[in-house]
């Protein structure tokens, strides 16, 4: 009997996906569907009005989006939560897609709040800048603006026209003089009582009225006091007023682009141009154009720019302000513009304007989103080519994250470490990182490099954080041996390492970079663009640490110097820093102040001020 051979058996194709089952068990009513593929990776995550057509509207014969065309056919799975509304299912889909980032999604990362300008509750309201949550009980919050530049200089333009004070309230509370900013007619001097408080709670209204759009209502209000001065006699009041008229006209003149509406409204517009996709968002506030940000999409492939502006509206607005309303430059997909509504609360117009002011807005921000794009080009270009550079000139097949460790201290006190992270192209902020170190000798940067290595790196060891390409060390062949040693303990000598030694007299450009292999030292030539890359890494880690570091040792010198004082326990100390805003407040306080400090007696008081001077 002849053996007949088994040919080995062929792996079974995979199943097609049968969308008509699922189709059947799913309800019109609105909800988050999650899109799978085989091995159970998310593959997208996205909302709908009613679930069952939504759904549908994937299993068509054709898909207007090759992104969706190529995602639909690696779906083996869809996953279905219902919401009780069109709003709950945007929050559930935004806050999945932020945990999961799945592939096929459209991800805008905004790493950064917004700045606002402040304006205190006090009997003596104080201006800031502002940035983080807002508690309205204790504040009012003007906003919010494109950039810090932008809140700076409508401060600056409020201290100029409406002279409201700046300064923080323990500075404010323990003055005994005017400060320059009186001297320089940038605040009236609250603080000693050179103005009165109904004349400053004048001026406070104006100043609300005017961040509120209201200017010609503000014009109108200084004319009318102007003249009543002067019909007095009161001439250098008068004069105060109109040189408040002069700068608020100086103001229209210079903001040529302002509605008279008073209104406030974002400007959200996307454009496409050499395959970079690029959603800008222009602010209005009380009708005064503030200025724009760019965004650039991450993930979801190959997206458009209608995509892109659906997907940064859905995001960008759970996190910031709704206005009152959105202008965009493509027509708005009607299920976003109704979800915004819901979550707002109020109608929310997304309007595509074909004239007038709002089209010149539009406009603007378009030119402005092609400018932006043109420059993140170079950047890009300029930070592959210098990408490209270092890892020639390490012997290294790719180079995409790099992490850099540097040590601060003074005289060994507050040693704190730092590791900064580049990655892709640019600083990633949100993955520095800070170690304070203790328990070594005072002032050893080898023990103290080793301590920060290792912290950071365990996780790598045990698989639950992401490897570099490349550590870098800031320090010569003590501290990258000890970096070196601590990483052959943890099983990942294989990653690539290298010190970076100061040049002669620390001049930029004679960096010698040392590897912990025993390799030659190489000295890459100033002009190299590598070696620009590694200066910019390396000063950032150092910044890093060094402001960690301040921060360290002022509060272990706040704390030690009170701490010293017989009878300053912890609830004394506490009281003491939260009544004066710390250290600074305390010693410029009088005896007398410091016994007003519930807990601290006549005698405690003259103890805490004789060691203080």
């Amino acid at each position: 009997m002849s053996e007949v051979s088994e040919s080995p058996e062929t792996p079974a194709a995979p199943t097609p996906f049968d969308h008509r089952t699922l189709l059947a068990t799913l309800p019109e009513l609105p909800g988050v569907y999650r899109m799978l593929d085989a091995a159970g990776n998310v593959l997208y995550v996205g909302k709908a009005k009613a679930l069952k057509k939504r759904v549908a509207s994937y299993f068509r014969d054709s898909h207007p989006s090759p992104r969706i065309a190529l995602m639909v056919q690696q779906i083996a799975k869809v996953e279905t939560t219902v919401t009780r509304s069109e709003a709950e299912a945007l929050l559930l889909e935004n806050n999945l897609i932020k945990g999961l980032n799945p592939r096929y999604n459209i991800l805008f990362r905004d790493d950064k709040s917004y700045p606002y300008i402040l304006m205190t509750k006090d009997e003596f309201p104080r201006i800031a800048y502002y940035r983080g949550s807002l508690d309205t009980k204790r504040a009012d919050y003007f906003g919010p603006y494109p950039s810090a530049v932008a809140v700076r200089d409508s401060v600056h333009l409020l201290q100029r026209m409406f002279r409201l004070r700046t300064c923080e309230d323990s500075v404010f509370a323990n003055r005994s003089r005017p400060c320059l900013l009186y001297q320089i007619k940038r605040c009236s001097g609250p603080c000693v009582g050179l103005v009165k408080p109904a004349a400053y709670a004048d001026d406070v209204q104006l100043a609300r009225m005017f961040l509120q759009g209201r200017q010609q209502e503000v014009i109108r209000r200084l004319t009318e006091a102007m003249e009543a001065a002067s019909a007095e006699l009161a001439f250098e009041q008068a004069a105060i007023y109109r040189d408040q008229i002069a700068s608020l006209r100086y103001v229209q003149e210079k903001q040529y682009v302002e509605s008279t509406r008073g209104e406030d409204l974002d400007v959200v517009v996307a454009v496409e141009e050499g395959g970079l996709v690029c959603v800008n968002l222009a602010m209005v506030r009380g009708g005064r154009h503030l200025g724009d940000r760019p965004h650039f999409p991450a993930g979801g492939g190959a997206c458009t720019p209608d995509e892109a502006l659906n997907a940064f509206l859905e995001q960008h607005y759970l996190d910031h302000p709704i206005p009152g309303k959105i202008l965009v430059n493509l027509p708005p997909d009607e299920e976003v513009a109704g979800a915004l509504a819901e979550v707002a609360a109020r109608p929310v117009p997304v309007v595509e304007p074909k004239q007038g002011m709002p089209r010149m807005w539009v406009e603007m921000a378009l030119q402005n989103a092609k400018i932006a794009i043109t420059a993140r080009r170079t950047t890009l270009s300029l930070q592959g080519k210098r990408q490209l550079a270092l890892a020639e000139a390490l012997g290294l097949e790719s180079l995409d994250r790099i992490e850099c460790f540097d040590i601060s201290h003074t005289q060994g006190e507050a040693t704190v470490a730092s590791c900064v992270v580049y990655a892709g192209n640019g600083m990633k902020k949100s993955e520095y990182r800070r170690f304070n170190i203790r328990d070594i000798t005072p002032g050893d940067d080898y023990a103290a490099m080793r301590q920060a290595v290792q912290r950071r790196y365990e996780k790598v060891a045990s698989g639950e954080s992401v490897a570099p390409d490349l550590i870098l060390i800031d320090g010569g062949k003590g501290q990258v041996a000890a970096a070196a040693a601590i990483m052959a303990e943890l099983g990942l000598a294989h990653l690539p390492m290298v010190g970076v030694a100061k040049g002669e007299a620390r001049k930029p450009g004679l960096e010698t970079l040392i590897f912990p292999d025993g390799r030659e030292p190489l000295q890459l030539r100033p002009e190299n663009p590598g070696l620009h890359l590694i200066q910019e890494v390396r000063d950032e880690a150092h910044r890093f640490a060094v402001s960690g570091h301040r921060a360290a040792r002022g509060k272990a010198r706040r704390t030690s110097t009170l701490e010293e004082i017989g009878g300053v326990g912890p609830k004394r100390r506490k009281a003491l820093i939260t009544h004066f805003g710390g250290l600074q407040g305390i010693a410029a306080a009088s005896v007398e102040q410091l016994a007003n400090v519930p807990g601290i007696s006549d005698e405690l008081a003259e103890k805490i001020y004789a060691a203080l001077h």
